[in-house]
């Protein structure tokens, strides 16, 4: 965070200008569309799958450099690939990000432990968040996952990452929920049904319709009047949450969050400016690179530029996408673009700051 207060201003003028150029300080890194899991929630798994090889990635993070304050590695299921921890390596080795998050199912519990312990072991600077997706307790989890079993071996994959966190003091272990038209009416009895967890952090997101999942058209999405006694009461939880220092600063973004997702739902606009496309973007699996996953419009593949994002950044396709995103053309709750969204926005940042100093 203290490394980019100097920035915001850039990308303020950035958005508003279109000059200095800069590259986005949050990157989310989609590494592999496969995955394990049949969630009623995604369609992810039946992507055709034309995945980068390590020794692509290593190129492109080796392109960006310093820069990127956030990597998140996601999929379908990032551990299905055996060389995930390498990747993030690559990512640590060429860039220097402050936090690499890497959301997980949990079903490979072997293969999940052994890359985590590599990317802790190897990135000891950087805290190395892993998300651990439960959205419901027991049999409910599986059948929203549709995979028998599934919340057995996650508390199995839990208790071996809990075990590693005592060897890694930057491993920082989370739950998270997706809230959907499938368990918005028992959320409450999941909050409760997870605690026994003792997760550092619990974080969830809402069910989108998105180009990338193909679920467009899936209605998954809970309805707003549903949603909105949720936020409330995560606001109000995170607020109570005991944390000092960047957890308390991280805890009072995280309550605003649920506000914003709330208002989006009702109003179905930007409720504060998006940054996607200026500071914040992702890269598809085949290297294509989009501003969200929500859109998922392609504006240039990284194998085409020799590996670097700069010519795709600076191109017109981008910029017409910004435009776009600049007229408010789109709105949603995403999380990922959400927190980069207001961090850089002045009255969200004012608001955290007094909830800081007042609790």
């Amino acid at each position: 965070m203290l490394g980019l207060l100097p920035k915001i201003p850039l990308y303020w003028s950035y958005r508003k200008f279109g000059f200095p150029h800069m590259l986005p300080f949050s990157v989310v890194v989609s590494i592999s569309y496969r995955c394990n899991s049949r969630c009623k929630t995604c369609d992810v798994w039946r992507k055709p799958n034309d995945d980068m090889s390590l020794s692509e990635w290593d190129k492109v993070f080796a392109a960006i450099g310093r820069g990127p304050l956030y990597y998140t590695f996601t999929g379908g299921e990032p551990f299905l690939r055996k060389d995930t921890a390498d990747i993030a390596l690559s990512a640590y080795k060429h860039s220097r990000p402050a936090v690499i998050t890497i959301p997980t199912n949990g079903l490979l519990t072997r293969q999940i432990v052994k890359q985590v312990d590599r990317i802790c072991a190897g990135a000891p600077k950087t805290q190395i968040g892993i998300n651990l997706s439960l959205d419901g307790v027991g049999k409910e989890h599986d059948e929203i996952r549709m995979v028998p079993g599934n919340w057995d071996k996650a508390m199995k994959t839990w208790q071996a990452l809990k075990a590693l966190q005592k060897q890694h003091k930057n491993l920082v272990l989370t739950t998270h929920t997706v809230i959907s038209k499938f368990n918005i009416d028992r959320f409450f009895e999941i909050y409760k049904g997870l605690q026994f967890l003792e997760a550092d952090s619990f974080i969830t997101e809402v069910a989108e319709e998105r180009v990338e999942l193909d679920t467009i058209g899936w209605g998954i999405t809970p309805a707003a009047q549903k949603y909105a006694p949720v936020a409330d009461f995560l606001s109000r939880k995170a607020k109570e949450r005991p944390a000092k220092g960047i957890a308390k600063l991280t805890q009072s973004f995280r309550a605003q969050y649920y506000q914003l997702a709330k208002r989006t739902l009702y109003e179905h606009r930007q409720i504060i400016p998006c940054y996607a496309g200026w500071a914040s973007c992702q890269i598809a699996p085949n290297g294509d690179v989009w501003s969200c996953c929500i859109r998922a419009e392609g504006v240039g593949n990284l194998r085409d530029h020799n590996y670097d994002i700069r010519p795709i950044w600076k191109g017109r396709k981008m910029a017409a996408l910004r435009q776009s995103i600049f007229n408010g053309e789109c709105a949603c709750p995403m999380a990922n673009a959400g927190y980069a969204n207001m961090v850089l926005h002045a009255p969200t940042v004012s608001k955290v700051m007094v909830d800081v100093l007042t609790r």
